[in-house]
C-alpha cells in the first residue's frame, strides 16, 4: 500500500476542477487479491451489511473492526495528512468553521470524544445485477470532507459494467454527473458531502452523492477508506 503514488499537487487540481481525483496503482494486485480473498473473514469485521433489505441497492459491504490490519491503518493515517490540508482550504472557501488536525489520531481522537468510536473503512462486494444508490457516508456530527475508494478486481475480467458515479448537485442547476473509469489497485479520492466551486459571484458550495451502477456480470470488491469514524 502506498500513498506517495499521489501527486497531491494534481489531486487538489483534479479536486478543485471535477470534484474527483485518480490515483492510480495505490494497491498493488497482490494486496487487491487478499483483501478481496479475506472478504469471507468474519474476524476482520464488525459489521454486514446487504443493502437491499435497507434501500441502499444491491450487494453487500463489511466494515472493518478495530484494530484494523497493519496496512489499511498505515493507508488512512498516510492519506489522511495531505487530505487534511486541502480540506481545511476546501472548509475555508465555504466559510465553515471546523478545521482538522495535522495528524490522523487526532481528528479521531475529536471523533471519539463526540460518540463516534466504530471504524468506518469497509470492504464492498457486488455481483452481477448489484448496485449502490447515490448516498453520502456522513456517520455523525464529525464529518472529513473526503473519502477514498480503491478498486480491488480487474474490470473487464473479474466483472463488466459497474462504474463508480458521482453527481454534483448545483444550486437552481440541473446536476452533473461524472462516471470514473478505475483499473485494479487504482483509488478515487471524493468528496463526502460537499465542495466548493468558484462563480461569478465568489464561492459557492454543491453537494456531491456517489453510486456505483449496475454489474453486467462477475463480481466487483472495493476498499473503502473513511477518515470519520461512525456513531
Amino acid at each position: 500500500m502506498n500513498a506517495n503514488v499521489a501527486d497531491w499537487g494534481q489531486v487538489g487540481i483534479d479536486l478543485d476542477a471535477h470534484g474527483c481525483a485518480v490515483v492510480k496503482g495505490m494497491l498493488d494486485a497482490a494486496t487487491c487479491r487478499a483483501y478481496a480473498g479475506a472478504y469471507d473473514d468474519q474476524a476482520r469485521y464488525r459489521s454486514r451489511v446487504v443493502m437491499e433489505r435497507h434501500g441502499f441497492g444491491r450487494g453487500e459491504y463489511r466494515y472493518f473492526a478495530y484494530p484494523l490490519p497493519e496496512g489499511l491503518a498505515a493507508l488512512r493515517t498516510a492519506l489522511y495528512g495531505p487530505l487534511a490540508r486541502i480540506a481545511n482550504g476546501w472548509h475555508e472557501a465555504m466559510g465553515l468553521g471546523a478545521r482538522f488536525p495535522a495528524r490522523h489520531v487526532e481528528f479521531l481522537a475529536r471523533c471519539h470524544a463526540a460518540g463516534q468510536e466504530r471504524p468506518t473503512p469497509l470492504i464492498l462486494r457486488y455481483g452481477e445485477g448489484d448496485y449502490n444508490c447515490l448516498h453520502q457516508d456522513l456517520y455523525g456530527a464529525h464529518v472529513f470532507p473526503l473519502q477514498v475508494a480503491v478498486l480491488l478486481s480487474r474490470p473487464g475480467d473479474d466483472f463488466t459494467g459497474g462504474q463508480f458515479v458521482l453527481t454534483e448537485q448545483r444550486p437552481r442547476m440541473q446536476s452533473r454527473v461524472e462516471v470514473v473509469e478505475l483499473g485494479q489497485g487504482d483509488a478515487v479520492i471524493f468528496p463526502v458531502n460537499q465542495r466548493p466551486v468558484n462563480g461569478t459571484r465568489g464561492v459557492y458550495r454543491v453537494a456531491m452523492r456517489h453510486g456505483v451502477s449496475r454489474l453486467r456480470s462477475g463480481q466487483r470488491h472495493t476498499l473503502g477508506i473513511i477518515f470519520h469514524d461512525a456513531e
